[in-house]
């Protein structure tokens, strides 16, 4: 939700002036892979009890994961394949984050973490499937990307609370839960009433 309105300023004023050197460096699955790779280092080291620096990795992952996107445009590369990878990627990082929270305190959070877990699971298979019965807008998105209460930003956003603010955990993660699943059924629900599906026999 807030993301739509942070990222043109974010796109603008971090990404695309670092676009050029990267494009000479690294193609965009290249980027993605790395951001993986720094979510999977966050996530072990937050289970650690490195915070700081989970933290770091952690941000330094969703720079990448926003990365490779524009960087695929910039250099003509777009592809189903990197879309793929990148949607599979993000769900690697927010299990090995989520994961490493859960590790900390295995016997309390248990629970919470197990909700969020499932509330992911749920959500992103709203968002693929009305992302594939949906006519794609004319947008940068490989495919009709469908806005909700809960993106990648604001994900982030839980998952540093939950990192600084261990004694609130559960609260924090039983609300990022709650607000995902509903992100989940408003999408459902938005499909349904407003959306005109394609009739995959077509």
């Amino acid at each position: 939700m807030l993301e739509k309105w942070i990222r043109p300023l974010y796109q603008r004023r971090i990404i695309r002036p670092i676009i050029p050197v990267f494009s000479r460096v690294f193609t965009p699955d290249q980027i993605t892979v790395i951001s993986g790779i720094f979510g999977i280092a966050a996530g072990l080291l937050i289970a650690l009890n490195y915070p700081l620096i989970g933290t770091l990795l952690l941000l330094l992952s969703g720079i990448f994961d926003t990365l490779d996107g524009t960087l695929a445009r910039h250099m003509s590369q777009t592809s189903n394949f990197g879309c793929v990878i990148d949607i599979f990627t993000d769900r690697i990082v927010e299990c090995s984050v989520i994961f490493g929270l859960f590790f900390i305190d295995i016997s309390h959070r248990a629970i919470p973490s197990m909700l969020m877990l499932i509330s992911i699971m749920l959500c992103i298979t709203s968002f693929l499937v009305v992302g594939v019965f949906t006519p794609n807008e004319k947008t940068e998105k490989s495919f009709y990307y469908s806005v909700g209460l809960i993106e990648r930003f604001e994900a982030f956003i839980f998952f540093i609370a939950m990192i600084w603010l261990p004694n609130f955990f559960s609260i924090i993660a039983s609300l990022f839960a709650s607000l995902v699943l509903v992100t989940a059924l408003v999408r459902l629900y938005q499909f349904k009433t407003k959306v005109i599906c394609i009739n995959p026999a077509q």
